[in-house]
C-alpha cells in the first residue's frame, strides 16, 4: 500500500488537474520538440496524410477518423487535444503544406516514433494521458491518481500548483489509494487495525482508534526503515571485514602449508637418506666381515693342506720302512726319521651350528618393525595434529540423518585386535562371537578380557558418524577409545577405564560407561546405534536408530588423542555386530 501525504488541493488546481487531459503538445525545443510537433497525439508517430482540423490541431486522416467514428454515437463530436466541438462533422481535407513538411522530415532522417521499448507493453504501467499506443509511464502521481509518460509530466514540473504533488514510481496500484466505502483518498492511518482509511472511517468504524496522518506514519515508517538500513549497513561492513579476514586467513593457509609440505618433504628425504646410508653402512660391515672371515678361513685352509701333506710323506717313509726285512737297514734309518710336525689345535676348526650373517637379518628385521611401530603410534599424533588446523569455529551437530550421513565413514575391524573368540567376516566390517577360540596370531594389540571385544582399524578424527547393527539374545556394546587402552584384565573392557567411552545395551536397557562409572540412559530400543563424533569440539554423542533418530547420551569432553571406534558382545553364542554400509 502506497502512503500518500496530505496535500490540500484549492479549487483552481483541481481545475488545472482535469484540464490535463485535453492540453496539446509542449512548445519545440529543438530536434526532439520538432519532432512531437510534427507527430499525431493518437498514434504518436510522424503524421500521415495529415488532415487540420477547424481548432487548428492536426493528425494523421486515419486517426482522426478512427476516432471520430467511435464517437459517431454521439451527438458532437471533439478534438481529441482540445476537446472543442464540432457540429456537423468536418469534412477532412489533406493538408499539403504540412504533408510536404513531414515528407521533408523522413528525407532527413528525422523520426518521431518513439523507439518500440518506450511503449507500454502488458507488464509495464502505461500513460494514463496517452492515446492510441501508449507510452510507458514515467511517474505516478499520488494526488492525481494518475501515471504519466515524460512528455505529459512536464506540467507538474511547470505548473506551480502542481509542483506540490507527490510523484513516485509508476504503479498499477494508485486505486488501492481510494477508500472503497466513501471512495475518498485514504489519507490516515489506523495505527490500531494497521490499514489506510479515509477521513470518514476515521469518523465511522475507526472511531476512538489511534489514527496518524498518512504522510506522519510514512515519515515514522521511512525512520524505522533507515534505522534497519544502518543496522544492515552496519552488518555489511562487520561480515566486510569478516570477509577479509577469511581472505587473508586462506593466504595464510596457503603459505602455510606450501611451507610445511615443502619441510616435510625435506625432513623425510633426510630420512630416506638417513636409511639409505644405514642400508649402505650394513652391506660395507658385511661385505668387510665376509672378507675377513673368508681369508681366517683360507688361511687356516692353507694350514691344513700343508699339515695333510707332510703327513702323507710321513707315512709313506714309515710304510716302506715298515715292510722292510732287513734288520740291519731298520736299525739304522729308523734314527734318522723326522720327527712330526705340531699338530694344528682342532678347536680352531670347532665346527658349532653357525648362522653367519642371518643374525643381522633378523637384527635390521627387528629395527624395522620397532620403526614400524614408532611410526604407527607416532603417526596418529601427526595426523591428528593436522585435522586440528582449523581456522574456523566447529559446525553444529547435525540435526536429520541425511545430516549425520554425510559426516558418514567407512569402517573395519582391526584383526590384531580381535579377542580370540570373535570371528571376523564380512570384509572384517562383522564379529561373531563363537564357542571355540580362533587360531589368530600372537599379536601385543589382541584383547584378551572377559568380554571379547575388538577395535576399528581406521583411526577416527574430525567430525565422523557411523552405525551398528547387533543381533543376538543379550546385547552390544559400542564404543570409542585411545590406542593405548589395557589389553588383558578388566581395565581393558571398553569403560572400565579412562580411556574409552562405551555405551552398554544390555538386557533391553542402555547404561553408559566411563572409568568404571554407569549412567543409566533412557530411550527406545533398536538393533541399530548410530555414533557422532566431533573430535575437535570434544563431542560424543549416541543415538538410538529406526524410523527416526533419537538421542541416548551425550558426552562433552577434551579428547587428547585419536580414537578407534570398539564393538564388544557378551558370552552369547552367535550373537553378532558390525558397522553398516552408509555409502
Amino acid at each position: 500500500m502506497l502512503f500518500r501525504p496530505e496535500v490540500r488541493v484549492s479549487s483552481e488546481e483541481v481545475k488545472l488537474r482535469h484540464s490535463l487531459l485535453p492540453r496539446g503538445e509542449m512548445e519545440p525545443k529543438g530536434d526532439q520538440l520538432d519532432r512531437e510537433t510534427f507527430s499525431c497525439s493518437i498514434c504518436l508517430d510522424l503524421l500521415k496524410d495529415p488532415v487540420t482540423i477547424p481548432c487548428g490541431h492536426s493528425y494523421c486522416m486515419n486517426c482522426i477518423k478512427d476516432h471520430w467514428d467511435e464517437e459517431d454515437g454521439k451527438k458532437l463530436l471533439s478534438c481529441p487535444q482540445c476537446r472543442q466541438t464540432f457540429t456537423p462533422r468536418p469534412v477532412l481535407l489533406k493538408n499539403t503544406m504540412l504533408a510536404v513538411v513531414v515528407e521533408q522530415l523522413k528525407k532527413t532522417g528525422l523520426q518521431a516514433a518513439p523507439a518500440d521499448h518506450c511503449y507500454a507493453g502488458p507488464e509495464d504501467v502505461a500513460c494514463d494521458v496517452c492515446t492510441g499506443r501508449r507510452l510507458k509511464a514515467f511517474k505516478s502521481c499520488l494526488v492525481c491518481l494518475v501515471s504519466y509518460c515524460e512528455k505529459h509530466l512536464q506540467r507538474h514540473y511547470d505548473v506551480p500548483q502542481l509542483k506540490k504533488h507527490q510523484l513516485v514510481d509508476p504503479s498499477n496500484q494508485l486505486q488501492e489509494n481510494i477508500c472503497s466505502r466513501h471512495d475518498e483518498v485514504m489519507k490516515m492511518f489506523c495505527r490500531t487495525d494497521q490499514q489506510c482509511i479515509c477521513y470518514l472511517c476515521s469518523l465511522d468504524e475507526h472511531k476512538g482508534h489511534d489514527t496518524v496522518s498518512a504522510a506522519a506514519e510514512r515519515t515514522e515508517r521511512q525512520r524505522e526503515l533507515e534505522g534497519s538500513r544502518l543496522n544492515i549497513q552496519q552488518r555489511i561492513q562487520d561480515r566486510e571485514k569478516d570477509l577479509k579476514l577469511l581472505h587473508q586467513e586462506v593466504e595464510a593457509i596457503n603459505l602455510s602449508a606450501d611451507k610445511t609440505v615443502k619441510d616435510s618433504e625435506k625432513i623425510f628425504t633426510e630420512l630416506i637418506h638417513l636409511m639409505e646410508n644405514r642400508s649402505s653402512d650394513v652391506k660395507q660391515q658385511v661385505r668387510s666381515q665376509q672378507r675377513t672371515e673368508v681369508s681366517r678361513v683360507k688361511e687356516l685352509q692353507e694350514k691344513l693342506e700343508q699339515e695333510i701333506t707332510e703327513l702323507k710323506r710321513n707315512d709313506a717313509e714309515l710304510k716302506l720302512l715298515s715292510h722292510t726285512e732287513d734288520l740291519n737297514q731298520l736299525l739304522h734309518h729308523y734314527p734318522s726319521l723326522s720327527p712330526l710336525s705340531g699338530s694344528t689345535d682342532s678347536s680352531s676348526i670347532n665346527i658349532r651350528p653357525l648362522r653367519y650373517f642371518e643374525d643381522v637379518t633378523a637384527a635390521v628385521s627387528g629395527l624395522r618393525d620397532e620403526l614400524q611401530d614408532v611410526l604407527r603410534d607416532k603417526w596418529t599424533n601427526v595426523s591428528l595434529t593436522v585435522t586440528e588446523v582449523d581456522v574456523l569455529l566447529s559446525a553444529p551437530e547435525p540435526t536429520t540423518r541425511d545430516g549425520f550421513l554425510r559426516c558418514s565413514c567407512e569402517l573395519t575391524l582391526d584383526p590384531n585386535t580381535a579377542d580370540t573368540r570373535l570371528l571376523l567376516s564380512d570384509g572384517n566390517r562383522k564379529g561373531t562371537v563363537m564357542n571355540e577360540h580362533q587360531s589368530y596370531s600372537s599379536h601385543p594389540d589382541r584383547f584378551s578380557g572377559w568380554c571379547p571385544q575388538v577395535l576399528s582399524r581406521e583411526s577416527l578424527t574430525g567430525r565422523c558418524y557411523w552405525e551398528v547393527e547387533w543381533r543376538g539374545r543379550e546385547g552390544v556394546e559400542v564404543a570409542v577409545s585411545y590406542k593405548n587402552i589395557m589389553r588383558t584384565g578388566d581395565e581393558c573392557v571398553f569403560g572400565y577405564n579412562n580411556k574409552s567411552w562405551a555405551l552398554r545395551c544390555y538386557n533391553n536397557s542402555y547404561n553408559f560407561w566411563y572409568n568404571k562409572v554407569q549412567t543409566p540412559v533412557s530411550g527406545p530400543q533398536s538393533s541399530r546405534l548410530g555414533v557422532y563424533l566431533d573430535h575437535r569440539a570434544g563431542i560424543l554423542s549416541f543415538y538410538s536408530v529406526s524410523g527416526t533418530m533419537t538421542l541416548l547420551h551425550r558426552v562433552q569432553t577434551t579428547f587428547t588423542q585419536p580414537l578407534y571406534a570398539g564393538l564388544g558382545l557378551f558370552y552369547s553364542y552367535g550373537d553378532t555386530a558390525e558397522f553398516c554400509k552408509l555409502k
